[in-house]
C-alpha cells in the first residue's frame, strides 16, 4: 500500500483539528450562547424597566409644567397629573413597559400578555417568567415610591423569541461561514505544506540523484534562509564535502599504494625472469637474491604502515596509553637520530625538564622518528636540525625544525595525505607516509601538527597537544 505523502498527512490533521473546532463551536452556539442570550434578554429587561422609572413623573398642579418645552404625555391620577416620556410607549429592544395601579389595572404602555398576567402579581425588582401559547416570556416589576405615585408599578415583558432571533441568526451565520473557514484553511494550509515541504523535496531529489549519479560533488541549493530547514540542507552539504573528500583520498590511497606496490613487484618479477633466463653464477645469483630483498624489505615496510594506519583508525585501543616521561623519551631519540649524520647535517635539542604526558611511547616515539626523518630526507648539505620540547598552561608542545628546502604554501595542506610527495618523486626516497602517520599519532592524542615553512629556508613542524 502506497504511503500518504507528509503534505497530505499534514493538511490532513491540520483540517481534521478544523473541523473538531467547528463541530466544539456549533456546540458552543447551541447550548452555551442560548444560556448567554436569555440572560442578556433578562439583563437588558430590568435595565429598559430600570430606565423607564426616571421617566414617570407627578405634578399636583398642571401650573407646574412648562408647556413651552416637548410636552409629554399626561395622566391625571390621584390629586394631580402623571408626566410620561412619549418614548415609554415605544418597545425598546422588543422590551415592553407598561404602567400599573396596584389593582392591576393599565394606566399607560404595551403589554403583549396582559391578559396573561392579568393575575400574576407584582414582586418589586425580581424576575418572573411565564409561559404563553409554549413562549416563554420574562416579566420584571418596579414599584414607583417618588411621592405622589405610591400605587404604581412598572411591569417589564420581554419574549425569549428575542433571543431565538438572535441565535437563529448566529448558527445560520455559522453553517455558512464556519465550514467556508474550514475549506478556505484547508486549502492553504495545503498550499503551505507545500511550500515548507518544497526544499525537503528538493534535498531528497539532491540525495537521490547523488545515489543514483554516484556523484558527490553535486550541492543541494535552496537559495539564500536561515531556517532549520536551509541549516539542514547546509549540513548535509558538509556531510557530501566531507564523503566526497574522504573518499577521494580513499581512492587516491588505493591508487599510490598500488602504485607503491607495484614498482617492487615488477623490480622482483623482472629479476626473478632474468635470473631463470639462464645459469648464472653464484655471484650473479647473490646479487639478484639482494635486488629481490631490498625490494622485499620495501614492501614490507609499505605494508606494516598501512597495516598501523588500519589500526589506529579502526582499533585505536590497541595503542594502551601510560604516564611517559616526555624530557627522557624526546632525548633518547633525538640522541639516537643525532647519529644519523646524513648529508652531513647536524641535529641539536633543547628539551625541559621533568616533562610528564599520558600516553603511548611507542607512537610518540615513532611520530618523533617520522618528523626528524622527514627533516634529514628535505635538509641541505651540512644543514641543521633543531628539536624543542616546551609546555604551556594547558598544552604541550614538541617542534621539529630544519634548514632545508621548505615547502610550498600550496603544499604544506597536502603533505599530510597518504603517499604524498612535495616533490612528486617516486625515485625511492621515502613512501609518502611519515607525516601522514605522524598526523595520525597526534590525533590520537587528542592534538595536531602544524606546519611553517619558506621555500628555500626551511620548515618547522609543531606537535601540539593537550597536557592531561
Amino acid at each position: 500500500m502506497k504511503r500518504l505523502s507528509i503534505r497530505f498527512r499534514i493538511t490532513f490533521w491540520f483540517t481534521a483539528a478544523l473541523i473538531l473546532v467547528v463541530l466544539f463551536t456549533y456546540v458552543a452556539i447551541f447550548f452555551v450562547s442560548d444560556q448567554i442570550l436569555q440572560k442578556t434578554i433578562r439583563d437588558n429587561l430590568i435595565e429598559t424597566v430600570e430606565d423607564n422609572v426616571d421617566e414617570v413623573e407627578f405634578y399636583q398642579s398642571i401650573a407646574e409644567v412648562d408647556l413651552n418645552a416637548d410636552v409629554d404625555h399626561f395622566i391625571e391620577y390621584g390629586k394631580g397629573y402623571l408626566e410620561i416620556d412619549d418614548d415609554f410607549l415605544d418597545s425598546v429592544n422588543q422590551v415592553y413597559t407598561a404602567l400599573y395601579q396596584d389593582d392591576g389595572a393599565l394606566l399607560y404602555g404595551e403589554n403583549p400578555i396582559s391578559r396573561e398576567v392579568a393575575n400574576t402579581g407584582f414582586v418589586d425588582g425580581h424576575v418572573q417568567h411565564i409561559h404563553v401559547a409554549g413562549r416563554k416570556y420574562y416579566i420584571f416589576d418596579r414599584q414607583l415610591t417618588e411621592e405622589g405615585l405610591e400605587g404604581l408599578w412598572l411591569r417589564g415583558v420581554a419574549s425569549e423569541e428575542q433571543g431565538v432571533v438572535q441565535n437563529s441568526t448566529l448558527i445560520q451565520i455559522s453553517v455558512i461561514f464556519l465550514p467556508l473557514l474550514v475549506l478556505l484553511a484547508s486549502v492553504g494550509g495545503y498550499w503551505i505544506a507545500a511550500r515548507a515541504l518544497g526544499p525537503i523535496q528538493e534535498i531528497s531529489r539532491t540525495a537521490d540523484q547523488i545515489g543514483r549519479e554516484n556523484d558527490l560533488k553535486k550541492r543541494i541549493n535552496l537559495g539564500g534562509g536561515e531556517d532549520e530547514l536551509h541549516r539542514l540542507a547546509d549540513s548535509f552539504n558538509d556531510m557530501f564535502e566531507k564523503l566526497d573528500e574522504a573518499f577521494e583520498a580513499e581512492r587516491q590511497f588505493t591508487s599510490n599504494a598500488s602504485h607503491e606496490l607495484r614498482t617492487p613487484m615488477s623490480v622482483i618479477m623482472a629479476q626473478c625472469e632474468y635470473t631463470l633466463e639462464e645459469p648464472r653464477s653464484a655471484k650473479e645469483y647473490e646479487e639478484a637474491l639482494r635486488v629481490i630483498q631490498r625490494q622485499s624489505r620495501k614492501m614490507s615496510g609499505l605494508i606494516n604502515d598501512m597495516l598501523d594506519f588500519a589500526r589506529l583508525d579502526n582499533h585505536p585501543e590497541r595503542y594502551g596509553k601510560e604516564d611517559i616521561d616526555m624530557t627522557e623519551l624526546v632525548s633518547s631519540v633525538c640522541t639516537d637520530m643525532a647519529l644519523v649524520r646524513e648529508k652531513s647535517i647536524s641535529l641539536q635539542f633543547d628539551v625541559k625538564d621533568g616533562v610528564g604526558f599520558y600516553g603511548n611511547r611507542e607512537l610518540l616515539s615513532r611520530l618523533l622518528v617520522n618528523l626528524i626523518s622527514n627533516a634529514y630526507r628535505y635538509g641541505r648539505e651540512n644543514g641543521h636540525i633543531f628539536v624543542r620540547l616546551r609546555t604551556g598552561e594547558t598544552e604541550l608542545y614538541l617542534s621539529v625544525s630544519d634548514d632545508g628546502i621548505g615547502i610550498r604554501g600550496e603544499e604544506q595542506q597536502k603533505i599530510f595525505r597518504r603517499f604524498y610527495q612535495a616533490d612528486n618523486s617516486r625515485s625511492g626516497v621515502g613512501l609518502g607516509l611519515g607525516l601522514s602517520m605522524a598526523n595520525e599519532i597526534a590525533r590520537f592524542h587528542g592534538g595536531n601538527i602544524s606546519v611553517e615553512s619558506v621555500p628555500g629556508e626551511g620548515s618547522v613542524f609543531t606537535l601540539t597537544v593537550p597536557m592531561p
